[in-house]
């Protein structure tokens, strides 16, 4: 039986190289995305089918396709595929980043609680934000989170239930969601709005802070891919956070 196009196409890129297999497997997928020959959306070939055109165990291909995933290379998208990213545009003060890893790069512990975790029918402004219908089910968590026992964050996120259909198994004061949403639907694209606001009085409670502190409130909408995967919003105590960055022109 002939060897397909696409099979002998990506074996000839790996070459002889003294390197692990699984970095050998990333090579070749990078130099693909890099030359063009896989633009960005272009979908990926399946672990099965890499397996199969290239001869290595599973476990090679899954790593391979795993820490692509991390460098941002791919988005893989439960139940759907792999696909190349968007290449990224960067903006110092609007980087997502998780709040467990800042508050530990500060040397400081971080904790939560997870006051809601539930299933919704996406309402009128909660369907617009996430591109689907009203009615469609949604997954809605609100969880405060600590540093070294002080409040510094409201998460409160809604998730689009068929990009992350496992969401509410998971235990949140384990990892963060946005910890988990980097496994199941990479961030390929974000957009905020960050506003000044006075928190309402049952948040006021849960930040430990007077009704008349001023608040940051940052709205993040978040995509893998085209698929848009969560609308949150993001409240701070004026007094114990800030944004900042570094520009160039």
């Amino acid at each position: 039986m002939p060897t397909p196009p696409a099979a002998s196409s990506l074996a000839a890129q790996m070459g002889e190289s003294p390197a692990p297999l699984y970095a050998r497997v990333k090579h070749m997928i990078a130099l693909q995305i890099q030359n063009g020959t896989w633009p960005p959306h272009h979908r990926v070939p399946s672990e099965s089918e890499l397996v199969t055109q290239l001869g290595f165990s599973r476990m090679t291909i899954n790593r391979a396709l795993r820490e692509l995933t991390v460098e941002g290379l791919l988005v893989r998208m439960q139940g759907v595929g792999t696909f190349v990213a968007e290449p990224k545009s960067q903006s110092a003060l609007f980087e997502v980043h998780n709040i467990a890893d800042e508050i530990a790069a500060r040397g400081h512990r971080h904790t939560c609680k997870v006051m809601v975790l539930k299933e919704e029918a996406a309402g009128s402004e909660r369907a617009l934000a996430l591109d689907m219908r009203e009615g469609q089910r949604v997954f809605h968590s609100l969880i405060v989170h600590f540093e070294n026992d002080i409040p510094v964050q409201i998460e409160d996120r809604f998730v689009n239930a068929q990009v992350a259909p496992d969401y509410l198994k998971q235990d949140f004061t384990l990892q963060t969601p946005y910890a988990y949403l980097s496994q199941v639907a990479p961030l390929t694209e974000g957009e905020h709005v960050v506003e000044a606001i006075l928190a309402e009085a049952d948040e006021c409670k849960l930040l430990q802070i007077d009704a008349g502190e001023p608040c940051l409130l940052i709205r993040r909408r978040t995509w893998s891919g085209r698929q848009p995967v969560t609308a949150a919003r993001l409240i701070h105590p004026g007094s114990r956070h800030r944004l900042e960055g570094r520009f160039t022109k």
